[in-house]
This record gives C-alpha cells, structure tokens and sequence, in this order.
C-alpha cells in the first residue's frame, strides 16, 4: 500500500530541489567564468610577436589545460634584449587554478624587467628567484631561460627545476641536456643557477618544453622525451621548416592523456647567416 505525502511536504521538498538546482548552476557559471578568466590571463600573458634576427627561425606551440576545471600556468616567452641578443624562456607554475595563472604572469614579467639588468641566464634566474621569495608566494614555478647570440650562434642556458631541452644537428646528432640545473624559482633564497653553453648549428634545432607535452597517464616522461628527440632529429637531418617540428610535438602532447598545459619554443638556425664553424669541444 502506498503511503500519501502531505501536499504542503512535496511543495516543500520541489522547492529545495530548486533551491539546490539554481545554487549548482551558480557555482558551475563561477568557475566556468574563473576558467574563462584563467585561460584568457594565460593566453594574454603569451608574446604576440617573436623576434627575428637573420638566420634564426623560432616557433611556438600552446594547449592550455581546460579540461574540466583544471587550469595551469605554463609560459613561453621570446624577446629582444638590451644587448641584440635573444632572450627565451619557458616554464610551468605549480598548481592548476586561476591563482597559478597569475603567478605565471608575476614570473614572466619579473624575468622580462630583471633581463634588462642582466642577460647572464645564470644571475637572471637567481635574480627572479629572489624576487619570487621576497613576494611569499605559496606557489613555485620551473624554469629554463635561454641566451641565443644571433651573430654568433652560441646559446647559453640556466635551468631552474625545470625537464632539460633537446637538441639536433643537421648531421644527424640529437640528445637530451645533460646540464646542471637549480631548485625551482620561488623556494629557496639565495641560490646558484649553472650555465651551461651551446652553438646552434647550421641546420640545427633546440627544443624547449613543459612536462605537460611529454608525460601523463599515457605516456612516461622518458619516453616522451624519446619520442622529441626523434622528431628533432628528424627534422634537421630533412631540412624542415622549426614550424613543423612544433606542430608535431604539440600532437604528441594531445596524445600523453593529461589534463596539464602543454607548451613548446623550438629555436632554428635556416643557414641565412654563416657563423663560424663550431670548434672542437664545443657543446650542442
């Protein structure tokens, strides 16, 4: 036998279900603008244009994370300094909110006004790294900044926690960084960052990139680091263009099955200008 609820106690219980209905809704519009926001701080942060001396070729590729309601803080970053060299960053925020989105900013900006002070990657690093300290900040970021002489094709590099950088040769030579790095910035005050120094080739290529393009529940980072080596070397050995080489990474980004932003720099030298020959003992 069924039992009859009082009128007065269903109107009362449709009322809370709407209640609760309008108050989900609400909170779902919230973080769906926080997201929105996030994301759009993100790519506004990002350089419109990329510099372009001759012979140097540079290209980008970025998958910000907007699935569901993760949001990150990776960057890249490419810009002319005081002295006519090229400086370029790239780097990941820990966290996957609208507050990692901003603390990129602070990092990317601190690393842009300090290079005005110093090119040295080194002293640049634990530069902004005291910067990040003295702002007690809750967040950390990783980091990897490049120095490119255009005239000369020497690159110098510091990285800060940051995954290493890859590089190929037109000759058919490619690896992993095996440099020194540092700490995080935004943890420990007062701390050393090792340079190390390379030459960018004829023909050559050096990419540089967040974890979120080679590591997630589908793919070890080891591997996908693999996998970047073999397109770069690739890519040197026939010749083409950086863009491609940035494109085809950023596939394999949307293949390692994460929810993290993705980013890559990927640095080129299409032989418009001819710089020395690399001499013995010098790095890639």
């Amino acid at each position: 036998m069924f039992r009859r609820w009082p009128a007065d106690s269903s109107d009362e219980l449709l009322l809370r279900l709407g209640s609760l209905t309008a108050r989900a809704r609400e909170l779902a519009e919230t973080q769906r603008s926080r997201v929105e926001l996030a994301v759009a701080l993100q790519r506004g942060m990002l350089p419109p244009d990329l510099p372009s001396p001759p012979g140097v070729r540079l290209a980008v590729g970025y998958m910000p994370a907007n699935h569901g309601l993760n949001v990150g803080g990776d960057w890249y970053d490419a810009f002319t300094l005081p002295d006519g060299h090229i400086g370029m960053s790239i780097g990941d925020v820990q966290g996957h909110n609208i507050e990692a989105a901003a603390f990129m900013g602070q990092v990317r900006v601190g690393l842009r006004a300090l290079a005005s002070v110093t090119g040295d990657p080194g002293e640049l690093l634990s530069r902004t790294n005291d910067l990040l300290v003295s702002l007690g900040a809750d967040l950390f970021a990783t980091c990897t900044f490049l120095r490119l002489d255009p005239a000369a094709g020497t690159l110098e590099c510091a990285r800060a926690g940051h995954i290493p950088h890859i590089w190929a040769t037109a000759d058919g030579r490619s690896g992993i960084d095996d440099g020194e790095g540092g700490p995080p910035l935004g943890v420990l005050r007062g701390v050393d960052y090792p340079v190390t120094c390379h030459r960018l080739t004829t023909g050559g290529v050096f990419v540089l990139l967040t974890d979120g393009v080679v590591e997630g529940p589908s793919l070890h980072l080891d591997d996908g680091l693999d996998q970047v080596v073999r397109l770069a070397g690739i890519t040197a050995v026939a010749g083409l263009d950086v863009d491609a080489l940035a494109t085809a990474v950023m596939k394999l980004a949307g293949t390692v099955g994460h929810e993290d932003d993705a980013a890559v720099l990927v640095v080129g030298h299409d032989g418009g200008t001819a710089w020395p020959t690399r001499r013995p003992g010098e790095g890639e």
